[in-house]
């Protein structure tokens, strides 16, 4: 099924060099898949706000342990 929508000129025109052989559907879905982060599916119940907090933290303790590794190492990693 298609739906029509009304977009400016310019955006028309990045659409449309950023297109290629795909379709407009394609561009603009691949741009949305882009943008999605953890913090966009909390607002839509997929997960709690103590789950999203949990995973955050769990992240941000990966990251740190990942940096303390790189400059024990000497930095190669």
């Amino acid at each position: 099924m298609s739906k029509n929508i009304s977009i400016s000129d310019e955006v028309h025109r990045e659409l449309k060099r950023e297109k290629g052989d795909r379709s407009f559907s394609d561009v603009i879905s691949d741009h949305l898949e882009e943008r999605r982060q953890l913090a966009d599916v909390t607002g839509a119940g997929v997960l709690d706000r103590e789950t999203h907090t949990a995973v955050k933290e769990d992240i941000a303790g990966f990251l740190e342990a990942d940096d303390r590794e790189s400059t024990f190492d000497g930095g190669s990693g």
